[in-house]
């Protein structure tokens, strides 16, 4: 598995990550422990969790599984969601004394006395972004965080945050980027290149989309999240399956599946330090590890562009 470093920073962090955002929410304990074995057995040493991930119970199985392994792994997790889903909606996560207090429950719960990467989930419209860099440059000094990033940030927002003079910049966003949700590319991914900022897409298979398990004209299935979710059902637009099925074909006529051009096409971007993908089983494991391989030529990313020429509006 390849490594690439992350942004500017010194830390350096398998170009496929595992997003733990499945654990504690649709797998117990043991499916959990079997996800990680397999990542850890294809390479994978970047495992992306948060508080918020099922209800604190993602950052208590990843501790558990991996505790003993601490050396050879890296762990990023962050703070704010699970505050925010707790009726936190203006604010306040990114105040000092909040973000000191949500570090040591997950230290706890991860079962380690320091975190890789600890990120800001969401921005706080309630608090100066100077207060927030502030304590997480507090953590980082104290040696319980190695560096810091932010997700779900906007241009402004991030821009922002490298006017703080005397504070530390984040090292990496992690934003929604597939395919089927390319907006990023306008200024943020440029912005990121510029400045040394590790990008970390999430979402790269669109919820399933982008792996061809959904068609046209067919119901989404039960227990999947396009069926049950409303939050998930805006990817499977009749536009979004469309594009699928164009992409699904380009594939195809290159010896290629959809999950290789999903994940492939992403790892070919010169700023993505990391591709964040979930897994319920370790068959998805293997399967992301596998796509993740293909590195397109430039011939192949025009061509996709002009599959996906629109792509960058929103659902």
């Amino acid at each position: 598995m390849e490594k690439r470093r992350l942004g500017s920073s010194q830390l350096e962090v398998s170009v496929l990550g595992l997003g733990c955002n499945n654990f504690g929410m649709k797998i117990d304990l043991d499916a959990t422990r079997a996800v990680v074995e397999a990542a850890l057995d294809v390479g994978i040493d970047f495992f992306d969790t948060a508080d918020l991930y099922g209800g604190t119970r993602s950052e208590s199985f990843l501790g558990e599984v991996l505790e003993g392994r601490r050396s050879s792994v890296r762990i990023a997790t962050k703070f704010g969601g699970l505050a925010r889903s707790r009726g936190s909606q203006d604010g306040g996560w990114g105040r000092r004394e909040a973000i000191l207090e949500a570090a040591e429950a997950s230290l706890a719960r991860l079962r380690t006395d320091f975190i890789d990467l600890y990120q800001i989930h969401f921005p706080d419209p309630s608090t100066p972004i100077d207060e927030t860099l502030a304590a997480l440059d507090e953590l980082r000094r104290s040696g319980k965080v190695r560096e810091i990033g932010c997700s779900n940030f906007s241009l402004a927002r991030l821009k922002a945050s490298h006017d703080q003079k005397g504070r530390p910049r984040f090292a990496s966003l992690q934003n929604e980027w597939s395919l089927l949700r390319r907006e990023v590319e306008g200024e943020l991914v440029p912005h990121c290149e510029t400045y040394g900022i590790g990008f970390l897409p999430y979402f790269p298979l669109a919820s399933g989309v982008l792996t061809g398990k959904y068609r046209r004209g067919e119901d989404f299935g039960q227990g999947t999240r396009l069926a049950e979710l409303d939050a998930f059902a805006r990817f499977g637009s009749d536009r979004n399956l469309a594009i699928a099925e164009r992409l699904e074909a380009f594939a195809r006529e290159r010896g290629h599946d959809l999950l290789d051009l999903a994940l492939g096409w992403l790892a070919s971007q010169p700023s993505v330090a990391s591709v964040i993908a979930g897994a319920t089983s370790p068959e998805q494991v293997r399967a992301n590890a596998k796509a993740i391989g293909w590195t397109l030529s430039e011939s192949e990313r025009t061509r996709v562009d002009e599959i996906t020429r629109g792509a960058q509006g929103s659902f």
